[in-house]
């Protein structure tokens, strides 16, 4: 087989959204030079695969069988490349139209370079400061984590990490590629060796970009053409997990290529980051959850004790301990666990969901009330007056914490979005009818014409020239960019010339049914897959918990009622997983499940339980699928365990 001057390769985890974006923008690019593509799937189970071999079919699919990490699956691409030139692309990152010419071209004029990188900027036009790093030496690790390259970025001591001190618009000699973006010279790969395998995941950049410096040549960073990069979809950022892993790659690196004395100051320190970091996370984290339920329990324990001494001393009636130590902790415990489920403690605090937390608690509760004995039966009028104090209470305290931060006592309207479609009035249109199908809500939705000069179709409510003065006037939070009218280096200018800090950006490839942007890093969420995100909400997930954890619970404690379903061990069996969360009691039909609907548990029954006799109809399949998971109930759930009780302890066929 004839060489190729660029081989791209591109390794995939459960991004497919991102993956197909990425792939249209890498192919513009790729025209008019001789080159392939590859992308190795490391076992993804969100459709990836059957949307590469469906949609590009030019592409040298690897599909692994299980998750062989990142470097071995880049090396399984390389060993059967043919390119002058190798490009290591993360699946989340959009290149512009001439970031392959100007990079074969760069390298072409610099024969002393053994890898280039460019700029990268995040999914609000930011740049990214690891587009151009130093060498993590125990000196400079301890400065990047003890936070002196935070506070001093541009100083030559503290801030070798991200190199802040040097130019980001001009050419420099660096040390350390990022590795969502390295586009290297075959020959210097040769000499250096592929990627280390030993990482897993993190730290192969770093050691590829110090190996091929020792093979004699320089790593360049070319600010010259641009790329996006999502940072992170296909990992959490911020959890202790993703600490863990990456710190323990720097302690691989250091191993293999420091002296030992300075491989174990190294390690110390690393040690010291990742403990400093759990402690961080996990106080903040607690504060963060616990600050609010305790204020609440707090109150409303106080507030029920004032009211039995006021009832008390006007009635005459004597309350036990039984009633102060037992009955008001149960009583608060329902009430803080029903706003829970209810969302009561999710940000923007709206009143409502305290309504329908206290009013659901107060139900139970007096339901729970009439079945016990007279002598446990100590006051229905506190119960009463009580849940009126813990409307009270819960609101006030959320109105004081939505004043305090969003200077409102009802934020509702934060929740709606103020949105500008730029593109033409076909892929505007489209775009527009994705978000009528999706839950979003909208305060505005307006359309920019992507041509220059002024137009006359009153669709538009202006051109690109006006398009930041737009943003200001109509208060927009959203920009939405239409791909198909737009070229990736004109989204990313736009985005870089409006670097407005509360705007979010999206992109919307054509002929696609999903929307991506700048707040899908840390999760595949904010996606309008044609508004399949219902069941998804965090509402509806509480719910759907608390719902599988209680018919568990009820099964578990009260079991002959399990010698009711055809398997009573299955049943009893089932409970143990759907409490352990490794199940639900009700999931999506498994035969028709797209990989555009919201990911759930696998269930032990699914909406095809109220339709047997559609069994066998695919259409009808995926259709019930997409309503179960586009329009959730609680109810609807547990209808149907009610009605499909005796199948209850059957295998899940997923």
């Amino acid at each position: 087989m004839e060489p190729v001057k660029l081989s791209v390769v591109i390794v995939n985890y459960n991004v497919v959204h991102f993956l197909e974006q990425c792939l249209k923008s890498v192919f513009k690019a790729m025209e008019g030079i001789s080159g392939e593509v590859f992308v190795v799937d490391n076992f993804s189970v969100d459709g990836s695969v059957e949307m590469v071999r469906e949609k590009f079919p030019q592409v040298h699919l690897i599909a692994n069988r299980d998750n062989t990490g990142f470097s071995r699956a880049n090396n399984q691409a390389i060993r059967v490349s043919r390119g002058e030139y190798v490009l290591l692309l993360n699946p989340d990152t959009v290149v512009e139209e001439d970031t392959f010419s100007t990079c074969i071209a760069f390298m072409d004029n610099h024969r002393d370079a053994g890898a280039c990188g460019v700029k990268l900027i995040d999914g609000k036009g930011n740049f990214l400061p690891e587009s151009k790093r130093g060498l993590p030496t125990p000196e400079v690790a301890f400065y990047k984590i003890f936070g002196f390259s935070k506070f001093f970025p541009r100083s030559k001591r503290f801030g070798k990490y991200h190199l802040g001190y040097l130019d980001a618009e001009q050419t420099h000699s660096i040390e350390v590629l990022s590795g969502a973006f390295m586009f290297i010279r075959k020959e210097a790969l040769d000499k250096a060796g592929l990627l280390d395998e030993a990482f897993f995941m993190y730290g192969e950049d770093i050691d590829l970009s110090y190996r091929i410096t020792q093979a004699g040549y320089k790593i360049y960073y070319h600010p010259r053409t641009r790329t996006i990069h999502y940072r992170g979809e296909s990992t959490k950022k911020s959890s202790l997990n993703y600490v863990f892993i990456f710190y323990q790659a720097m302690i691989i690196f250091a191993r293999k290529h420091f002296s030992p004395e300075r491989a174990r100051l190294f390690s110390v320190l690393i040690q010291l980051a990742v403990y400093l970091r759990a402690c961080l996370s996990v106080l903040k984290r607690l504060g963060r959850s616990l600050v609010l339920p305790l204020l609440d329990i707090s109150l409303l324990f106080g507030g029920l004790l004032v009211l039995k001494d006021y009832w008390a001393h006007k009635s005459g009636i004597f309350y036990p301990y039984t009633f102060l130590w037992v009955a008001v902790p149960l009583y608060v415990a329902v009430w803080v666990a029903c706003m829970w489920i209810y969302g009561a403690y999710e940000r923007p605090y709206r009143l409502a969901r305290v309504f329908r937390g206290v009013f659901t608690g107060t139900v139970i509760i007096l339901a729970v009330y009439a079945l016990l004995p007279e002598h446990l039966r100590f006051s229905r009028f506190l119960t009463v007056v009580g849940s009126g104090w813990a409307v009270i209470a819960a609101a006030l305290i959320r109105s004081l914490v939505n004043l305090g931060l969003y200077r409102t006592l009802y934020p509702e309207h934060l929740e709606q979005k103020r949105i500008l479609v730029i593109g033409s009035k076909e892929e505007g249109l489209r775009v527009q009818q994705l978000i009528h199908q999706s839950p979003v809500k909208t305060a505005y939705l307006g359309f920019i014409d992507p041509r220059p000069g002024e137009q006359n179709d009153a669709t538009f409510a202006g051109n690109l020239s006006r398009l930041k003065e737009m943003v200001e006037v109509f208060g927009i939070n959203e920009l939405i960019f239409c791909g198909k009218d737009l070229s990736s280096g004109e989204i990313m200018t736009h985005m870089m010339r409006i670097n407005h800090p509360e705007l979010e950006y999206k992109i919307a490839p054509p002929e696609s049914l999903f929307i991506i942007g700048s707040n899908s890093i840390q999760t595949s969420g904010e996606l309008y897959a044609i508004g399949l995100n219902a069941v998804n909400k965090p509402e509806n997930k509480r719910k759907k918990r608390t719902l599988d954890v209680l018919v568990s619970l009820v099964l578990l404690v009260i079991s002959p009622l399990s010698l009711l379903c055809k398997q009573p061990a299955g049943a009893l069996q089932n409970a143990w997983s759907c409490l352990a969360g490794r199940m639900t009691w009700v999931g999506y039909i498994p035969e028709f499940v797209h990989p555009s609907l919201p990911k759930l548990k696998n269930g032990v029954l699914n909406p095809f339980d109220l339709y047997p006799d559609f069994r066998n109809d695919a259409q009808t399949g995926l259709q019930r699928n997409i309503l179960y998971a586009k329009d959730y109930r609680m109810m609807n759930d547990f209808l149907l365990i009610i009605k499909s009780f005796r199948l209850l302890g059957r295998k899940n066929s997923a």
